[in-house]
């Protein structure tokens, strides 16, 4: 397992602290969090794609537990929300447009903290744009 890194959330309702394993790899992106049985309520996985992908979608393929997808701009914004991913349900999730990273955390989550799309991730990859 990678090492835990501290990534904020900033929604109208306030900023939420997550530890997050970063999947920068292919091989971290393609197993992502599969055969998982449980996920922390301060827990994620951030997707790093290295540069920013015009098609992103994802699936859960072998993914146990409900997950809340959250596709995010180069600018740190946040582009769009697939909430509580059916397990195992290989059905596309498109982002809707160009993406840098994907946060996952536990299904209902984003609904919890109230995340929306045009909310920030505060993460080393995501550039800041006036």
């Amino acid at each position: 397992m990678t090492p835990l890194r501290p990534l904020t959330v900033r929604t109208a309702r306030g900023n939420f602290r997550f530890r997050v394993e970063v999947a920068d790899s292919e091989r971290e992106r393609e197993f992502g969090l599969m055969c998982r049985t449980s996920l922390a309520p301060d827990r994620g996985m951030l997707f790093d794609f290295g540069r920013e992908q015009p098609d992103a979608a994802f699936w859960m393929r072998n993914t146990l537990i409900p997950l809340d997808i959250i596709y995010i701009r180069g600018d740190g914004v946040v582009r769009s929300i697939a909430r509580n991913a059916r397990p195992l349900d290989e059905t596309p999730l498109p982002a809707g447009g160009a993406t840098l990273g994907v946060l996952e955390l536990a299904g209902g989550r984003a609904a919890e903290i109230g995340l929306r799309p045009g909310d920030r991730v505060d993460f080393p990859i995501f550039r800041s744009r006036p």
